[in-house]
């Protein structure tokens, strides 16, 4: 179910010049207010759970798994080389669990590390904090890139509607509408988050069997999806 290749080819492609330079940019913006925060506020479990929460969680990871989940098929099926890759003897379903593969990596590589360090940085985990938001990031990183790719696969506005999804429904409706909450892969890995900070540290909206139970779904419905969606664009380009 992995192919190398075109492993290979998806990191080039996501870590190209341009947009290696957008990954690093939330990062870094993440460490410098970590570190101004600390500075001027010093340590404090609510501010470091707001930061994390407000920022990492619902701002910086959704925006990462916009550029890796659909940067890892959306180009090469927007400038027609898809083809040369569906012409090769890769099923086709291998070839989206490659690319979802690739693009969690780049994802949790580029949120829940600078997560982990954020997290030190504000308060040395106390209530473990720190380690909350990183497991969260690393599930919500999941789910994000499978939604995200398989977006890329099905719309050529793939960048758009996932940044209206990140911006507009996880950032503003989420935190105004209480219904919304229930359909948020940031409340999901909150709800992860929950178990494992302090008493009191970090809250969701949804419980966690229902979360848990819709972040697998999610991500194993958008890949199947995905890979469905693959295979049709393959026998139009046939036909």
């Amino acid at each position: 179910m992995y192919n190398p290749t075109v492993a290979r080819l998806t990191y080039r492609a996501l870590l190209g010049r341009r947009r290696a330079a957008i990954l690093f940019l939330l990062p870094a913006l993440l460490i410098l207010i970590s570190v101004a925060v600390r500075v001027l506020n010093g340590a404090d479990d609510q501010v470091a759970s707001d930061v994390l929460g407000g920022f990492a969680l619902a701002t910086m990871v959704p925006l990462i798994g916009v550029i890796a989940g659909t940067g890892a098929i959306g180009p090469e099926i927007d400038d027609g080389s898809i083809v040369y890759l569906l012409a090769k003897p890769v099923k086709r379903p291998t070839i989206i669990f490659t690319k979802l593969i690739v693009a969690i990596a780049v994802t949790m590589a580029f949120s829940a590390i600078p997560t982990f360090v954020a997290g030190w940085i504000l308060n040395g985990n106390g209530q473990q904090i720190a380690i909350a938001y990183t497991v969260a990031a690393l599930v919500a990183s999941i789910a994000y890139s499978a939604f995200f790719l398989l977006l890329g696969t099905v719309s050529r506005h793939a960048v758009v509607i996932g940044l209206v999804y990140a911006l507009v429904w996880e950032a503003l409706f989420g935190s105004l509408v209480a219904g919304a909450r229930t359909l948020s892969v940031q409340q999901w890995a909150l709800a992860l988050a929950q178990k494992i900070g302090g008493e009191g540290a970090i809250t969701s909206d949804v419980k966690l069997p229902l979360a848990v139970g819709l972040l697998v779904g999610v991500t194993v419905i958008a890949t199947w999806y995905a890979g469905q969606k693959l295979r049709t664009l393959t026998l139009a380009g046939e036909e």
